[in-house]
This record gives structure tokens, sequence and C-alpha cells, in this order.
């Protein structure tokens, strides 16, 4: 029976409370919300909403990164009746502000880091019309909201309106109602229905969805399948290849959910890999046998890169824009689904999809159950049925015609792309018809939005906007004709830094005559335009590719973007932001590097970008990060070895006093704890001054050098010495659970596996100084803790270690009992977007302060 509203997926009963619905990276952390958890979180958002005289139909602003505080807001406003407008989290100030006017919105929540608002309606006397979107954690912990009783809905009502940048650099709104996405869902649940039994066996599935939460396809397979299914969604912060790569492995991810500029960014890092290995060109032998080989045969072939993807993982899902045949072609080959469909927002996302079991190679699929397609005599995909939205959305103070129609007098909606259709029925993508440009990362740019702010500088006398193709899709490219003194470059970044990231223009080309070809009706030939652009761009790409010959750096850019790299050295890069990321990894994988993202974000030129590049320490180690140590039988040992052989060497050594634990007793972790280095026996004494809760459980960062050296000893130490270290190196991880932090590069993955160490429960346990001090005073502390202290999450305990270095400047190796002493200092917690310098010395001072205080 059809569903009356959404509210029918989102009862208490609908899915088991306990299981996890949501997991995300904030920070170094991951959160993992139950379906439960998210439920009560939206209720009590809903309720907040209700008491702060929101009513039915209102309208409320999220404007955030995905996270589970979105989707508990996102379905706290479905339960209250309000309408949400999501707003991409990469969208500007000027932008946001304009769909806040344009909607009337009364309420706004906004993630912390994005700007503020200029004015929001107020929602009640009194009451701020503002909320942090973080704050709505907060509610998931709270105990039923049961004096909150939902709102009723039907298909008609609105759920949502979509805001994009139009024709005319005003917001367009689309205003989706409930019906619209049941008409999505209720094909795609009555299909897993028979399957369901197949499911039982992987359950739960896990989908990565990395496509942002304020578009609807992301909502869709974000939000709203995973409910139908009983799946969990990943969201991550990155578009990093290897480190989604990481996640898909480490979260046992089922299907990944994004863009094809990430899919074949994926493809890329593979090859990258293999070649780093030594095995490409032999990959490459075996990829050419593999054409015609069956499924399991080819699934068997490449088991070596399957392993590291995760043996749960088996589909991609590509949506917002063309993937390129090459990369469909290498994923299927290697056994992976790729499933591919199409849709805009004003048909819900979706119109029609590939069946995952059923692929049809280039197709974007079939149609869905319930739609009707047909082509055009120009062959234009038109699409009539339940799931096109209730139209586009007029201004919140027209109240006799808020909404306007978007389909024409006998219900198709226009969609503006060509397309074709086989005699099974399988859509094949064609091109476009009307005046938009879909970018690789699937983003929508309006030619006229461009022109507009490329107009707005006096050097331009005439301008247009063409797409430049790329693998299916286009890139903006400026075409201008200048005043005498005009420089192109100048007025193109003017231009950009007026427009969103997306919006940017990374090509233009000054046009040699004083004006446009033209049509009969005097408007500009871009047929014959584009031609002409594209075919001197070409010949400077030929030059480009010379330069990019003599330099590896220039190389590896040429080829992660065409056309990005500038003329000169000076010039600024072209990149987008997956762009970016991309050339991060590259550089990392190809140099043996470790760049700062920070640092990284400032080289906005070729020789920024060289000069990084030199300056970082090269030839790193890959550091092994080992769980063996956390696992329930090193534990048992290490309880045994520490009572027998710590201990009682401490005996002998100096048995410490210790102050502060009370410090600790409201306290039940995971902590951070930081001290004081001396000597190599230190985690020892920090062990014996924790109580036993965090002793239990304490991981131990070490020199990451030295502890990569013990497990590879260098070439030429000799067996004995070998042997010596190998052993070494085992006894330290097992007595100690040490794990490496880097003094020179690889920071970031040791500070991600602190982040699953507290994830898992465990303490970690961190020197600041970076290196054992050599006197009786203390190195100073560096700015990575700051990082760790913030992006952790959890509260830092200073710890004070003193009394062992006057043994050691009197010559002395061991002390008597109390002579060392071992001080805890109160815990602390540090809010995001302190400056991580700033938070170092702060816990520079407390360790100090601890000192001071134990030799009163």
């Amino acid at each position: 029976m059809p569903r009356n509203s959404l509210l029918e997926y989102f009862r208490a009963d609908s899915r088991p409370p306990n299981e996890i619905a949501i997991s995300w990276r904030r920070g170094y952390r991951t959160e993992h919300w139950s379906y439960g958890r998210l439920l009560n979180a939206a209720t009590h958002f809903g309720a907040e909403l209700q008491a702060r005289g929101t009513a039915k139909g209102d309208r409320v602003l999220l404007w955030g990164e995905n996270s589970g505080e979105w989707v508990a807001a996102f379905l706290g406003c479905m339960l209250r009746g309000a309408v949400v407008v999501p707003m991409d989290a990469v969208a500007d100030k000027s932008f946001a502000n304009r769909v806040v006017e344009q909607a009337g919105i009364r309420l706004a929540v906004v993630g912390r880091g994005l700007p503020s608002l200029d004015h929001v309606g107020q929602v009640n006397e009194g009451m701020p019309s503002l909320l942090r979107l973080e704050d709505i954690g907060e509610f998931a912990s709270r105990p039923a909201a049961a004096e909150f009783v939902p709102a009723t809905a039907a298909r008609d009502d609105a759920l949502e309106i979509v805001f994009t940048s139009g024709t005319t650099a005003e917001p367009r709104g689309v205003v989706i109602t409930h019906g619209n996405v049941l008409s999505n869902l209720d094909p795609i649940e009555k299909e897993f229905q028979r399957y369901r039994r197949y499911e039982r066996l992987f359950h739960p599935l896990r989908f990565l969805d990395l496509l942002p939460l304020s578009h609807v396809f992301g909502q869709l397979l974000g939000i709203f399948l995973p409910q139908v299914i009983g799946a969990t969604s990943v969201f991550l912060d990155t578009w990093n290849p290897a480190e989604v790569m990481r996640v898909i492995h480490e979260q046992r991810v089922s299907l990944l959910i994004t863009v094809p500029r990430l899919i074949e960014s994926l493809h890329d890092q593979v090859e990258r890999d293999l070649a780093a290995a030594g095995k490409l060109e032999e990959f490459r032998r075996r990829f050419q046998v593999a054409e015609h080989e069956h499924f399991l045969r080819r699934w068997w072939r490449f088991r070596s890169i399957r392993r590291r993807f995760g043996w749960q993982f088996w589909a991609l899902i590509s949506g917002g824009s063309s993937l390129r045949a090459q990369d469909e072609q290498f994923w299927t080959r290697l056994g992976y689904a790729v499933i591919q469909g199409y849709g805009l927002t004003e048909t819900t996302s979706l119109v029609s999809l590939n069946h995952p079991f059923r692929l049809a190679s280039g197709s974007i699929g079939k149609a869905l159950p319930g739609l009707e397609t047909k082509l055009s005599p120009e062959g234009e995909i038109l699409v009539r049925g339940p799931n096109v939205a209730a139209g586009y959305w007029n201004d919140s103070k027209n109240k006799a015609n808020p909404v306007a129609p978007l389909v024409d007098a006998e219900g198709w909606f226009h969609t503006g792309d060509l397309g074709e259709r086989d005699a099974a029925g399988h859509m094949f993508f064609k091109g476009r018809l009307k005046n938009v440009i879909v970018t690789p990362e699937g983003l929508n740019v309006y030619p006229q939005d461009l022109e507009v702010e490329l107009r707005k500088e006096p050097a331009v006398r005439d301008c247009v906007v063409v797409g430049l193709a790329r693998d299916g899709n286009a890139e903006p490219c400026a075409v201008l004709i200048l005043h005498d003194k005009g420089a192109p470059a100048t007025v193109v970044q003017a231009a950009n830094d007026r427009l969103a990231p997306f919006q940017r223009m990374r090509h233009w080309f000054v046009w040699p005559d004083t004006d446009f070809p033209r049509t009969p009706t005097q408007k500009p030939a871009l047929g014959r335009i584009r031609e002409t652009v594209e075919a001197e761009l070409a010949g400077r790409k030929q030059q480009t590719d010379s330069a990019a010959a003599k330099s590896p750096l220039a190389e590896l850019l040429s080829r992660i973007s065409p056309g990005a790299l500038p003329a000169g050295n000076a010039g600024e890069l072209q990149l987008s932001s997956i762009e970016r990321v991309e050339l991060m990894t590259a550089l990392e994988d190809r140099y043996q590097v470790d760049l700062g993202e920070t640092d990284f974000a400032a080289a906005s030129n070729m020789a920024a970008l060289e000069k990084l590049v030199e300056e970082r320490p090269a030839g790193f180690a890959a550091f092994h990060y080992p769980r063996w140590p956390q696992s329930w039988p090193a534990r048992l040992a290490r309880v045994v070895i520490i009572d027998l052989l710590a201990r009682p060497a401490m005996l002998i050594l100096g048995w410490p006093s210790v102050r502060g634990r009370q410090n600790l007793s409201g306290v039940d972790g995971p902590v951070l704890v930081v001290a004081n280095h001396i000597t190599y026996f230190d985690p020892a004494y920090v062990l014996e001054g924790l109580p036993g809760r965090f002793r239990r459980k304490l991981a131990v960062a070490m020199d990451g050098e030295r502890l990569e050296s013990m497990r590879n000893p260098p070439s030429g130490a000799g067996w004995f010495i070998g042997l010596r270290d190998r052993i070494a190196y085992f006894l330290v991880l097992l007595v100690f659970n040490v794990f490496p932090l880097p003094r020179r590069a690889g920071f970031r993955k040791s500070f991600a596996f602190a982040g699953n160490l507290i994830d898992r429960g465990w303490n970690v346990l961190v020197f600041p100084e970076g290196e054992r001090t050599r006197t009786t005073g203390m190195n100073p502390f560096r700015a990575g803790i700051g990082l760790l202290a913030t992006r952790l999450g959890v509260p830092v305990v200073p710890m004070r270690l003193d009394g062992i270095s006057e043994r050691r400047a009197a010559g002395k190796h061991w002390a008597r009992p109390g002579q060392i002493k071992v001080s805890i200092g109160a815990p602390v917690r540090f809010e995001e977007g302190i400056a991580a310098e700033e938070i170092a010395r702060n816990l520079e001072r407390r360790v100090t302060e601890l000192g001071a205080e134990s030799s009163r």
C-alpha cells in the first residue's frame, strides 16, 4: 500500500534502535549514532522548533557539513512540518543571504565555521533565530521527548526547497514534496524486497555517501534509502582518494556514492600504488587478458586490489554528471558493479537508474516504474510523473502564488538534456541542450552568472562564457573582448573572487576581433566561438605538454588537470577543490613527503609548490600501525609482564610518589595524557601514576622513526643487531602498546590512528616535547599537541615527572622511594577554533606548574 508521507518510515519501531544508522568523522574521531539515538535527537529538535513557535510550512535554513546533526535537524523539521531549505556548505555568504530573503527564513541552523547571516526573521519574541548545528548533538543523549507529537503530513505537503543559482544570478528554489521523494523510494523498496534474503547475509549494508546532503540525490541515498532497507550511512569530510580507500576498508563499506571525478581519482590512485610497487605493467597485461573473463574469474584475478578495499565492497554509484567510459570499464573489469543513473533536482534526483544486477554499459538505466519519459524531435529528454517537483518557489512575499509550475501544458518537464534509447529501453545521455555547464564534480554552472561578474570589470568590453568539453562534462571558459589596457588574468581573477569556488573560471581566451561572430538575431554564435577557442587551447596544450616533459611536477599537474598549468611559475594554479586534494595525494605518493594541509593550501602557484616539495624531508618511512597490541591476549600478557617486571624494576630504580589522582575521580575516559619526557622508562612511571581504569587501556605515542628502524633494521647492521632490534620492537609493542608518532613526516596518519584508538575506548599518552629532555628543564611543546587536543574531543590530562633529571645529572641510576614524583593535573578541554600553538603553550604551562607544586 502506498505510504501517505515520509513520516511513516521514521517511527520508533521502524528500525532496531541499537543498530548503527550514521557514522561520520569529526576531527580525528568517528561518531556513530544508532537509529534510536538519531530519532531521539530529531524528536527533540522537533520539540525545540515547536517551543520556538515554528509552525507547519515555516522555512528553516540548514547549512553545514554532512553529519548526524544535519540528518537529525532535517528529520526534526519533517516531524514538525517545517520546510527545510538546505544550503551547500561551500555556498558563499551572499548567496545564502539572498536565499534567506527570498525564502522568508524564520530560523537558520548553521554549522560551526560558516559565516553568520545578515538577517533571519524572528521566530518567537526573545528567542534567537540562529542555532549552531553541532549543538543538536546534545539532544541525542536527552530522555525521550514524550510530550512532542509529530505533525501530520500528506504526499502533497512540501518537504524542502532546494535552491540553486539560476540563470540570472538569482537563487532558484525547487519545491520538493513528500510524494516526490516517495515516488522514487517506492519502486526501489519494492525491488529490494526480492533480494532481502540475500541482504541478511551481509547485514547491515554500509553506504559511503560523499555527496552533500544539501542535494536531493545525497539525501535519497544518505537518509531515506538507508532507513528503508536498514543500512548504515557513512559520511566523510575529505575526497582524498587514499583516505577514501582506507575508510572503505576499515568501515566495511558496501557501496560508494559519489561523483565521477572521485571515481576517476580512485582509478588513478590504484594505478599510482601499483606503479610505486613496480606492478603496473604486470597489472595492465592481466587487465587486458581479463576483458572477456567471467565475473568470478576476474574477481579472483584482482583479489589483491579487492583486498585493499575490503571484501564487503562491491559497488560504486555515480551521480551528478557523466562518468568516463574508461573509468566504468576499469572498475567493471575489476569485478565491481558500476551503477549510473540520471536525474535532476526538478525530478527529485532520479529519472532512470541501472539495476545493479542487470547493468548496461554506458547506459544511465531505465526509467523508474511510474514515470513516463520520451524524447522530443530534437532528442531532448522529457519526463512526466509523480517525481517531478511541485514547482519553482516564487517568493515568500507572494502569498497568493508562492510556487510557479515547471511543466508544460501536458505535464511534461523539459530537462534540457539530450538522450537516446535502445530497443531494451535503456537510456543513454548524449549531451545538453540548454545553456548550462555541468562540471566533473556534478555541479551546475550557468554561463550568465559568470558573464554578469565579468562585465563588472571596466576592462571588459564584451564577453561570453562557453563550456569546454571534458569527458562528457564541461568546464567554464571566459571568452573576452577587452579595452586596450585590459589584462585577462586580472579580469578573470577579480570575477572569480566574487563567485563560489565551483563557479570559478580556470580558462580564458582573448577574442582576436572587435566583435563576436553572431547569429541572424545578433546573438553570439556560441558554437563557432567554442570551436575557435578549443582549437587555440589545443595548441596551448601542446606547449604545456612540452614544458611538462621537462618538469616531473608540471607533468603530474598536467595529468591531474589538463589546462591547470599556468603560463609561468608565478601564475595562479587553476585547480578545483577535489583536484587540489588529488594533487596533494599524488605529490605525497611520488615524492614520499608529508605535505601539511595549511602549507599546501597556501601554495597557490608552481614556484610555491616546487619550494614546498623541496623543503619537505623526503624518504620518510612507511609507518606501521598494528592493532594486535590492543587485542585481549596482548592485554593479558601486558598485565602479567608489568606486574612481574616493570613494577619490580621501579623498586630498584626508584618507586615514585603520586599526587593528584583525585583530579581523575569524576572522569571515565578515554583521555589524552600529556607529560614531559626524560627517559625511555617514562611510560612506566606514567602507568604507575594513573588509576587502574586508565592504566589498563593506555596506548603510548613513540618516536616513529626510531620505532620503524627497530622493525626494519638498516641493511649492513648485521644479523645479531637486526635480530635484537626486531625482538625489541615486538617487546615494546607488547609491553607499552606503542604506536608511531613521526618527527618529520606522516603526522596525519598517526593522528588518525590516535583518533581510532580513542574511538575504541583507549587512552592515549603523548610526550609533546617530541624528544627526551637533556637538561633539568623542559623543551617547548610542539603545536601538533594542539591539533590532537581539539580534534580528539576528549579531556586532556597534564602529568609531570620530577626527580629523574636530578638523578641523571648526579650520575645515579636509582633513587630512594619517593624521590621520583608523578603529578597529575586537572583535566582540561579545548574548544575548536583555538590556535594549536596557543593550546600547546597552555598545556606546557600546566605541566610546568605541576612541577612547581610538587617542589613545595
